[in-house]
């Protein structure tokens, strides 16, 4: 993995990208989502403006618009598409937990693995963890599943089995981004690790969890001190409040009292102000990872609003977890 590619070889790359950012959803348009009478109106917004087709329900929709994403990326830089599996790896540590419950519980569920947005299909991780052949998978892979297996087995403790990987996932894709020698994977990778260490300390001030938790569960980053982190948590939300204060976060610390879904959208939110300036960049790996981000977002908010009209939402309850956009 990494910049294979020279710098100037993305020009082309770009400026493909600059003709796609134009179709991308801005405010205006999520207004008039939002101000849609019902999901039915809202759908034929979308269709308008060239997502899905008539036939399709809502899931069909946004995973079309999904894997539209990838194909043309994989068309703009198929010799090097491994550089963006930093976005893919959460569903793949998805499905090894999926796979390690299933075997370990005889529980066996339709639909529980991602198929789409992976590295390794979940058909190996299921047929490894099986087998116990842990080799089998992928080498960042190997240590956790093992060890999460083991801990589930004997604990029975599908908490504990989730630390495990989850905190792997955050190790693997921060890894994954500085390995790519581009500023702003490197940046994503340690926004993830950072913002899933804040929500997982969020949780526990609410749950009571205590430090020795907080140790297993949080992974190194470099825009917090962990153990800083940990320790304001175990104290209470005061303290935890305090500590995200006095760091670069502070500007989301007050979506924490709101709610859970209001803090999320707040780190969403802030990670599209980060990429933006990608907008006016011509050259590089960035422009297009920034276009991967910007797609996401806009999918997860057209998934909340097409949500909230089924379930007959207020607008103002929505537009409230509805994300920046990128244009």
């Amino acid at each position: 993995m990494g910049l294979n590619m020279a710098k100037d070889s993305y020009i082309y790359a770009v400026a493909r990208i600059r003709t796609h950012e134009t179709k991308l959803l801005n405010h205006q348009f999520m207004e008039q989502l939002i101000a849609a009478p019902d999901e039915d109106a809202a759908m034929k917004l979308l269709v308008e403006h060239g997502w899905g087709a008539p036939e399709m329900s809502a899931e069909q929709m946004l995973d079309r618009e999904k894997k539209k994403t990838w194909e043309l990326i994989r068309e703009l830089v198929p010799d090097n598409i491994d550089i963006f599996d930093v976005f893919l790896y959460q569903s793949d540590y998805h499905n090894l937990k999926a796979a390690i419950k299933e075997c370990c519980t005889s529980d066996i569920h339709d639909g529980i693995y991602e198929e789409d947005g992976i590295t390794i299909d979940p058909k190996e991780i299921e047929k490894a963890v099986a087998a116990r052949d842990f080799k089998a998978l992928p080498e960042r892979m190997q240590e956790p599943a093992a060890r999460a297996m083991e801990t589930l087995l004997k604990t029975r403790d599908g908490q504990l089995c989730d630390i495990i990987i989850d905190r792997a996932a955050l190790d693997a894709i921060r890894e994954a981004g500085k390995a790519t020698g581009s500023r702003l994977l490197a940046l994503y990778g340690e926004y993830v690790a950072a913002m899933s260490d804040v929500k997982i300390c969020a949780r526990a001030v609410r749950t009571g969890k205590d430090r020795t938790f907080l140790g297993n569960a949080l992974a190194d980053c470099e825009h917090l001190d962990v153990s800083s982190l940990a320790d304001s948590a175990s104290q209470g939300e005061e303290s935890f409040k305090t500590y995200l204060g006095s760091t670069g976060f502070s500007a989301v610390v007050d979506m924490l009292s709101k709610s859970p879904s209001a803090f999320e959208c707040a780190c969403d939110s802030y990670l599209i102000e980060q990429i933006q300036p990608q907008l006016h960049n011509s050259f590089g790996i960035d422009p297009l990872a920034a276009y991967i981000l910007a797609r996401r977002m806009e999918i997860k908010s057209v998934r909340i609003i097409l949500t909230g009209k089924r379930n007959d939402l207020p607008d103002e309850s929505i537009r409230g977890r509805v994300r920046e956009t990128y244009v």
